[in-house]
């Protein structure tokens, strides 16, 4: 079994299709729990430099060795400008512009216009660079997709003060970046595991560093460990390395384009996620969203097709 098929083993007789769909709902259900978890940790004490650090000192570590028996000197063949450019488009950047936002800007913005872009981005760069250019029925479930993520999000949709341009503009970079990285690993034939070692691996050299210098580790090492532990599981294992493999994986199977929809799943994930994890329960509104933005993904991907 190939390196960079983690899953294959579990459905080795599904289709390509099928496998990604699998794949694509796997790294949706993991950042989701991202969300959910990332509530909490801001709740225990958990900065945003701390989740920067949490998320790429872990992943780094555990790509590290997989790295060293793969041609290190040439980032597993791909080569360091590839390997830096996968990074500053998934790397530290993509979490400070995406995090970085609520700074000035509501949730309901950050849950809305950055999977929004991810879409909108990936679409229009599949169609210039990799020409895949998406059919009517795509389009259509792409905006009922869109539709779904807006009401989701609710009225907070419609507020705004002075500065929530600055954060609107952070959202829609971190999508940007996102769907940068989706084209690039795609045009560029990078497998998943190559592609997430080359980013964690990146990102640690550039982050650890810059947190010992400026941070410290005294107030990391202070949050207790019921509290830390968990999140280095979530957002540096499950979110840092395994979503990321998992979303490059859907993206080999299904398309660059078809890729994009799952990052759209994400807020509605964070919602049934928050259930078990934080308590909450969505609204009448979130319950009507999350199945807009079901049905927008199975007409994209084909599943529900026109008579």
């Amino acid at each position: 079994m190939p390196a960079s098929t983690p899953l294959a083993v579990v459905a080795p007789g599904l289709t390509p299709a099928a496998r990604g769909m699998l794949y694509g709902l796997a790294a949706v259900l993991i950042w989701g729990s991202y969300l959910a978890m990332a509530r909490a940790g801001v709740v225990g004490g958990i900065t945003a430099g701390d989740f920067t650090l949490i998320r790429y000192g872990t992943a780094g570590l555990i790509m590290l060795p997989w790295l060293l028996r793969h041609q290190p000197l040439s980032m597993a063949g791909m080569g360091w400008g590839r390997a830096a450019a996968l990074t500053l488009t998934a790397g530290p950047l993509f979490i400070l512009l995406g995090i970085g936002g609520y700074a000035f800007a509501p949730l309901a913005h950050g849950a809305v216009a950055q999977p929004a872009a991810v879409v909108v981005f990936t679409t229009l760069l599949a169609a210039w660079l990799l020409k895949d250019r998406p059919n009517r029925t795509r389009l259509i479930g792409l905006g009922v997709v869109l539709l779904g993520i807006g009401v989701i999000a609710g009225p907070g949709l419609f507020s705004a003060t002075a500065m929530t341009p600055i954060g609107d503009a952070m959202f829609l970079g971190a999508g940007l970046l996102w769907a940068g990285f989706t084209i690039l690993a795609r045009r560029w034939g990078i497998k998943a595991i190559p592609a997430t070692a080359a980013v964690s691996v990146l990102s640690a050299l550039i982050v650890v560093p810059i947190y010992a210098a400026t941070t410290g580790f005294g107030h990391l090492l202070s949050i207790p460990l019921s509290v830390l532990l968990p999140q280095i599981l979530v957002q540096g294992v499950l979110s840092g390395v395994v979503a990321v493999i998992c979303f490059t994986r859907a993206a080999e199977n299904l398309g660059a384009a078809r890729a994009a929809l799952f990052p759209a799943l994400v807020p509605a994930s964070g919602i049934l996620m928050g259930i078990p994890i934080a308590g909450e329960w969505p609204n009448l509104a979130q319950f009507l969203g999350l199945g807009l933005v079901s049905l927008g993904l199975l007409v994209a991907m084909g599943v529900l097709r026109r008579a």
